[in-house]
């Protein structure tokens, strides 16, 4: 079984993407608005000291964030 931690990422990511696509559904943000929102999530964990504990966690989150600004989401591209 997947640390709970893994769990709970995993889950919290896939409402995030249902919200995001949700809201282009529904025409309340644009396309534009969804690849900034997820360009700015992104770029708030590039920026992070190499000597903070947890900058290996926030280069993964990034890489995260990059790829599905690159390949879309689980469900579709927006």
């Amino acid at each position: 079984m997947a640390p709970l931690n893994d769990v709970s990422g995993t889950a919290a990511l896939a409402i995030c993407e249902s919200l995001l696509l949700a809201l282009n559904d529904r025409k309340v943000l644009p396309e534009a608005e969804i690849l900034g929102i997820l360009e700015d999530a992104a770029a708030a964990h590039v920026n992070v000291a190499q000597d903070d504990p947890k900058a290996a966690l926030h280069a993964a989150v990034a890489a995260l964030i990059h790829g599905i600004l690159d390949g879309g989401n689980s469900v579709r591209h927006l």
